[in-house]
């Protein structure tokens, strides 16, 4: 069966209508659901569904996890499961550590993963999509992980151009690691930007240069007043920084697909802080990084489209079942505060046309860590 997004369904029951479907395929998405009994993360689609599986990985881990620097290096381990009628499966892989700053040294106690999978083994399995898997692995504790994953969940209400992600649990199998180090522990599977890409009938693009005017409009303010929610400032359409680009063909305007959420405000990271150049205090102040629009009117979509989607964006916290009462009530109050500022035209204004002060950061260009 193909595998349907858990967005695509909440889009067709949000209370906006039937937003990039039309209602007839709303009720069939509905009804298939029905019929297949919500069929489980082991016999499904990888990120058909939200339920947690564990996932275990063997080989020479020790060494995987000490690449940190230079071109990492591939090596061979495996990969196993419980399969839905209660069997192990078992995947021979290649992996790699890969990222940037989370794969610092003295950063992360376990830094990102690259799963790579032969075609011909992964078939009949849950993988049988996947070629090369993105695995986030916790950084300083699993609990902002988690928090991470939410986000990508936030952006799902947004637009299905986004990545879908699916929370596991890890085992690292290998006796040369520490017994805190092995796990078990949560990590965050990503949808690949390829497969992103064709759900949304897009291919991916790796031009060299494209600057923020230069996008699909709609999609870039829907980026960028989305990481002014979560209080997002480590990004840039320039340098790729945590942006993919993808379009229809090659002489389309580019759609920009966030990704990497852990130095926003709403995760609150204990290593996050805002760039320098920013004279920001703290990642939990907002400050909006798209370019400079002086018409307040193309907003308005925008913000109309946030209104529609506050129910189930506050639901993504209120009735979550791996987040704290603590941050739960915290995150809803910073979400409120975003409410009161999007709606209040003069406070908009301000936040919104921050870039078009010429004596502030506004026209920073956040570069990253790329040369």
């Amino acid at each position: 069966m193909k595998s349907i997004p858990i967005f695509s369904f909440v889009h067709c029951f949000s209370g906006k209508g039937c937003i990039g479907h039309k209602c007839s395929t709303c009720l069939a998405l509905f009804f298939l659901l029905f019929l297949t009994g919500f069929s489980s993360a082991q016999t499904g689609g990888l990120f058909e569904n939200e339920e947690v599986f564990t996932i275990t990985l063997s080989g020479d881990l020790a060494e995987v996890l000490r690449d940190r620097s230079g071109d990492p290096q591939y090596r061979f381990g495996n990969l196993r499961y419980t399969d839905g009628d209660s069997s192990v499966v078992t995947i021979p892989i290649r992996l790699r550590t890969r990222g940037n700053f989370r794969r610092a040294k003295g950063i992360c106690s376990h830094p990102p993963l690259l799963l790579n999978f032969r075609k011909e083994d992964r078939k009949k399995t849950i993988f049988a999509q996947q070629d090369r898997l993105k695995l986030v692995m916790p950084c300083q504790g699993e609990s902002f992980l988690i928090r991470e994953y939410h986000v990508y969940k936030l952006y799902n209400l947004m637009s299905p151009k986004s990545f879908q992600a699916k929370l596991v649990k890890v085992v690292l199998d290998d006796p040369k690691l520490k017994p805190k180090e092995q796990g078990p522990f949560y990590g965050i599977l990503l949808e690949e930007e390829e497969q992103m890409a064709e759900r949304n009938g897009m291919v991916a693009v790796e031009k060299t240069l494209v600057r923020p005017e230069q996008t699909q409009l709609d999609d870039f303010l829907n980026m960028a007043v989305f990481n002014y929610l979560i209080g997002n400032t480590d990004w840039s359409v320039q340098y790729r920084q945590n942006v993919k680009l993808i379009a229809i063909d090659s002489m389309s305007k580019t759609s920009t697909v966030p990704y990497d959420f852990d130095h926003s405000g709403i995760v609150r990271a204990p290593y996050a802080k805002p760039a320098a150049e920013l004279l920001m205090s703290s990642v939990r102040e907002r400050r909006y990084r798209g370019f400079c629009i002086d018409n307040m009117a193309h907003f308005d979509k925008v913000i109309a489209h946030f209104n529609t989607l506050k129910e189930p964006i506050y639901a993504v916290y209120s009735k979550s079942a791996f987040l704290d009462q603590k941050y739960i009530q915290s995150t809803l109050k910073y979400l409120d505060a975003f409410y009161a500022i999007i709606n209040n035209p003069k406070k908009v204004k301000q936040e919104f046309q921050y870039p078009c002060k010429e004596d502030g950061t506004g026209h920073v260009v956040i570069k990253g860590l790329r040369n």
